[in-house]
């Protein structure tokens, strides 16, 4: 088994998934690969349990019955990650928005600078997106400043989706008491680690708009997130954090 996992939540992504599997398998660090589908009716699960097969022992596969949510899918893969002994957690896309190959500079982050949080950032040197019409790009870029507006967070890139965690972490975090699915989820997951007082760093991607398939983005989720801000800084009043121990 190796050190790493790479959780990919996955709906209707027949187009990606396959060439995805492929490109992380064939990395020069050994990731092993944890797969969420949400009852994908084009195939997906079936594409891969056919990879299984091939990649023995490297390939996870979790079927849920309908779309149940991004947060929820990640809070079910770190719990299998913690169980199978996994030091290194990665949350990361199947459409190739995020760059495979950026796995390796989030992993040496973690695993040789020490960080127990590294995030792929689109923010941290200016904004490095690519095939976004402009009027997301800002709706993006603004929602990090109100998020750290709101909560105080010292990060750029506040609902970024590409991380490695380090198990302590996850540890750590009460999984059973994040409540958020969309991109809250994302901003709940960084404001937790960093209450918890973790270290934290962002490692600048260029991130790209997908080729294939459907974007799963929607207004609800943007709501979500604008209304979850404020009970995420509103619910941190109330609760202690224990310290990390660095």
């Amino acid at each position: 088994m190796n050190k790493a996992i790479v959780i990919i939540p996955t709906y209707n992504e027949i187009e990606n998934i396959e060439l995805m599997i492929r490109h992380v398998m064939h990395l020069p660090e050994l990731f092993d690969m944890l797969i969420i589908d949400d009852g994908s009716p084009d195939g997906t699960a079936l594409k891969v349990k056919e990879l299984q097969s091939e990649f023995v022992g490297r390939i996870f596969l979790e079927e849920r019955k309908g779309k149940l949510g991004l947060g929820t899918a990640y809070i079910h893969g770190f719990k299998i990650a913690l169980q199978k002994g996994y030091e290194y957690i990665f949350e990361m896309d199947a459409d190739f928005s995020h760059n495979p190959d950026d796995l390796i500079r989030l992993y040496n982050a973690c695993l040789e600078d020490g960080y127990d949080l590294a995030i792929g950032s689109r923010y941290i040197k200016g904004v490095t997106v690519v095939n976004w019409p402009i009027g997301r790009v800002l709706m993006s870029y603004f929602a990090s400043y109100y998020v750290r507006l709101v909560t105080g967070l010292k990060i750029m890139d506040t609902t970024a989706g590409f991380k490695c965690y380090n198990r302590k972490v996850l540890e750590t975090i009460d999984l059973d008491k994040i409540r958020f699915i969309g991109y809250a989820f994302q901003i709940e997951m960084k404001f937790t680690t960093w209450k918890h007082g973790f270290r934290i760093v962002e490692i600048p991607i260029i991130f790209m708009d997908r080729e294939r398939g459907v974007s799963k983005m929607s207004s609800r989720i943007f709501k979500e997130a604008f209304l979850g801000v404020l009970q995420i800084k509103i619910r941190s009043w109330f609760r202690k954090y224990a310290l990390a121990q660095n």
